[in-house]
């Protein structure tokens, strides 16, 4: 209400009620105008009831939401379901217009403000996470991969001679299909083994800039976050060397916002070379639900040009997500969030330690892997390759999501390549492992309940014959997974829906 209308209500209830009301008002209209004049994520988080007005006050500027409004086009946010209505705040146009996603639509003032003020209070959260001269960024409705091939296919236009993709190995599908889709070739850099860690050849990298020559290599194609023994790129070497050769480099930086090391990397191969762009995952990075990236960036001008590559309008969906999160969070909860991440990285690695130690295995030496750790499984695979993947299985069934078992010569082909040693990142790698990731959200007892599930399987895989509590444990797992197995298909019986 205005101050029009709490004058009026004033002739049917006391006004120093209205007035004491008029002010609780005040305090949520503050907080707003604080938001939009700053673009910036408050410091302290906010209570749902003003996450929600402001929202509404959102809505009800987009045309589908006028008085009397009268659509004749097709597309007019008409919405069958109420429900689908209020899950998305009736923000039902989606954001950007057809020939840039950043665009402001005319009849969607409120969708298009929710656009523009998430892009603003997403790169202040990149800056507070370390990225601080990153001058621009945009969410897209896309996961990390296409996020990618966005990127790559807006270079196309600046560099037409370009066919290839310099790409240190990194055994992640969605990351290599990304170059594939965008109908490039990817040149493939194995990594060298320093250690237990496979770290970039930047002699490689760079010879096949030479031999290739660097007018037909579209961009450089680096990693930070990924899963151990492999380690984020040597990102400030390689900005060097695509300086040097005027090579743009696009950086997969999937799940690197949680980290402060992945973010100095990118802030120092910006600062020492040639950084173009870099590309998050939202809900590895936020938690919010699947189905969003941020492109980021330190020239504007060529993140105008990749918004503008995108085709037609996109779902508001991640935008809404992501800023309803960060406004309930506020920046210091989720610096306190970092934090714990941090702390929770170096509590996973001890215990981790000493289990492996208890099993005659050890936790593999990755301290430039800020976030993912291995553990050897040495005794396993000397027993044979099934009892490495018996131990995820067991894993699996006990509800230990997340953590992956690599076994020794596993090989596939992803769009015509073939990997030998895929999912270890490497040829020949020496070892089988376990990893393991200290990722943004987790929690003591997380870590608590894994490493005990972990040290019951690895009893169990590690014995020809399961003594009697070894048995019941088995029998408990195998009790617990056809009670769960009963349900679901009781459930189905009951829901047909359900079947499909």
């Amino acid at each position: 209400m205005n101050d029009d209308s709490f004058s009026a209500g004033e002739h049917l209830v006391s006004p120093a009620y209205i007035r004491q009301g008029r002010e609780a008002r005040r305090g949520h209209e503050l907080l707003i105008r604080l938001l939009l004049e700053k673009g910036k994520c408050p410091q302290e988080a906010w209570d749902e009831s003003t996450i929600e007005l402001f929202l509404h006050e959102l809505g009800v500027m987009d045309s589908n939401n006028f008085l009397g409004n009268c659509g004749v086009g097709e597309r007019e946010g008409r919405v069958a379901s109420g429900i689908v209505a209020r899950r998305h705040y009736r923000l039902i146009h989606g954001i950007g217009r057809s020939g840039d996603i950043a665009a402001v639509q005319p009849k969607a003032a409120g969708s298009s403000l929710l656009n523009k003020l998430t892009n603003s209070v997403v790169l202040d959260m990149l800056k507070l996470a370390g990225v601080r001269t990153a001058t621009s960024c945009f969410v897209v409705p896309m996961a990390t991969g296409m996020s990618l091939t966005l990127c790559f296919l807006t270079l196309r236009h600046k560099r037409p001679k370009a066919k290839y993709i310099i790409w240190p190995r990194i055994d992640q599908k969605s990351c290599f299909k990304s170059m594939i889709t965008a109908g490039f070739e990817p040149v493939v850099i194995e990594n060298v083994l320093e250690g237990d860690e496979l770290r970039t050849d930047l002699s490689l990298v760079e010879s096949q800039i030479q031999e290739l020559g660097a007018e037909n290599i579209l961009c450089v194609h680096s990693t930070t976050s990924c899963f151990a023994p492999r380690v984020p790129d040597r990102l400030e070497e390689l900005a060097e060397i695509c300086a040097k050769y005027d090579i743009p480099h696009i950086v997969n930086n999937a799940y690197g916002v949680q980290s402060s090391k992945c973010m100095h990397l990118i802030q120092q191969g910006a600062r020492k070379g040639r950084i173009d762009a870099f590309v998050q995952s939202l809900d590895k990075n936020f938690m919010v639900p699947v189905g969003g990236a941020v492109i980021s960036g330190f020239n504007n001008a060529f993140l105008e040009e990749i918004s503008k590559m995108y085709p037609g309008r996109a779902s508001a969906s991640p935008s809404l997500d992501v800023l309803i999160t960060l406004l309930s969070l506020g920046a210091s909860g989720y610096k306190n969030l970092l934090t714990e991440r941090k702390e929770m990285f170096a509590y996973l690695s001890s215990e981790l330690k000493e289990l492996a130690t208890k099993h005659g295995e050890r936790l593999l030496e990755t301290q430039h892997n800020p976030i993912s750790m291995a553990m050897s499984l040495k005794s396993l695979n000397d027993k044979g390759g099934t009892a490495i993947t018996q131990l995820g299985s067991m894993l699996f069934t006990r509800q230990v999501s997340g953590a992956r078992v690599v076994p020794l010569g596993s090989s596939q082909t992803v769009n015509g390549y073939d990997f030998k040693g895929f999912m270890s990142h490497s040829n020949d790698y020496p070892c089988a492992y376990l990893n393991a990731a200290s990722a943004i959200g987790i929690k003591k007892q997380d870590v608590d309940l894994f490493i005990k599930r972990l040290d019951k399987c690895l009893r169990l895989c590690q014995k020809e014959k399961p003594s009697g509590d070894d048995l019941q444990t088995t029998m408990e797992g195998v009790t617990e997974l056809s009670q769960q197995l009963s349900l679901s298909s009781q459930a189905e019986t009951e829901d047909p829906h359900l079947l499909t």
